[in-house]
């Protein structure tokens, strides 16, 4: 884990962002030899593709409530 000094992280931010998206590599960014802030790279969330499930049968899912419908009404 690389470490830099705050004011070195305020005049190189931009690129320190991208160095931390490309290459995965976590920055702790240090005042007066502390730590006070890490910079990580964020995870890409997971696909929801195929995670839905019904719960009622594919006939079930669209199906008439008996109700005619005025789009002048409504």
């Amino acid at each position: 884990m690389r470490t830099i000094p705050a004011g070195r992280f305020k005049a190189q931010c931009l690129k320190l962002l991208d160095e931390v998206a490309e290459t995965g590599e976590t920055i702790v960014v240090t005042k007066r030899g502390k730590p006070v802030a890490k910079i990580e790279p964020v995870e890409e969330p997971p696909s929801l593709a195929g995670s839905v499930i019904y719960l009622v049968d594919d006939d079930e899912l669209l199906f008439s409530t008996g109700e005619i419908w005025d789009v002048e009404r409504a």
